[in-house]
């Protein structure tokens, strides 16, 4: 099972976002195999729907920017997004990379020993999606191996309401009052908080309230400007998982991430 807290695993989730996005292209099989290989625990990737009412991993609306598609792929059946290519835009090796489902992902990562946070991005037809999501929840162990996250809190209460087992985390990007208040307002087990906003105060506080943490750390090249001036962000982050006030760091690299601490001792 892909436990969420520290406390419970031993150790701190270095998780891949949208897989090991640094060394592979975004959200695809490749990206997932990288994580496991990089050392990761976990993976963050997005999800959509097709319109035919399949969930894909796709982070952006539109196909174009990671894939050689074009046009919304709310648009285009699966059977058509299975025809493109969503790897050579990265790099020639990965040629012939797919949009992968998440019924395929699941079963790479099952394989792979990760976990994975499951962003929900779709925002037009909503209930139809979660149609889908639930049908495919219910029909599956998926919810043993993720976690399902999203900026709108109100949507991930939804989901819990109809599949009460399942695991849920809610995006934040700002330092609210009270972020237990916030993960209690939507029955959420987990919180994404923003690196810049995260402290460790607050950690403990959602804690002691059973609720994990995620912090998203930006990618080595990001963070050796600051370095470059004296602020050492990595060492941070490394004190706060030495601490044992994260559960999980996210990041588009995570041999990095690993290097910090995170990710199986």
């Amino acid at each position: 099972m892909f436990q969420l807290l520290a406390r419970d695993t031993g150790f701190v989730h270095a998780c891949g976002h949208r897989g090991h996005s640094i060394g592979a292209p975004e959200n695809t099989i490749a990206a997932l195999e990288a994580t496991a290989a990089q050392g990761g625990t976990s993976a963050e990737i997005d999800i959509r729907a097709t319109a035919d009412g399949e969930i894909i991993l796709l982070h952006d609306d539109f196909l174009d920017r990671t894939s050689d598609g074009a046009g919304l792929a709310s648009n285009l059946g699966l059977a058509e997004i299975r025809k493109l290519d969503a790897g050579a835009w990265f790099a020639p090796e990965f040629a012939g990379e797919r949009i992968p489902t998440l019924d395929e992902a699941a079963e790479c990562a099952a394989k792979r020993g990760i976990g994975l946070v499951v962003e929900i991005k779709e925002e037009r037809r909503v209930d139809a999606f979660l149609d889908a999501l639930v049908a495919l929840i219910t029909s599956s162990d998926i919810a043993v191996h993720a976690v399902f996250i999203s900026f709108d809190h109100t949507v991930l209460k939804a989901l819990k309401a109809r599949v009460p087992n399942v695991r849920t985390e809610g995006i934040t990007h700002a330092r609210h009052v009270d972020f237990v208040a916030v993960a209690k307002a939507a029955g959420l087990d987990s919180l994404s908080i923003e690196r810049g906003m995260f402290r460790p105060e607050d950690g403990k506080a959602l804690h002691d309230a059973g609720v994990a943490i995620r912090v998203h750390v930006e990618r080595p090249t990001v963070l050796a400007r600051y370095q470059a001036v004296g602020e050492d962000i990595g060492a941070t982050v490394s004190e706060w998982i030495e601490a044992g006030v994260l559960d999980s760091v996210s990041g588009d690299d995570v041999g990095f991430l690993v290097g910090l601490g995170a990710g199986r001792k």
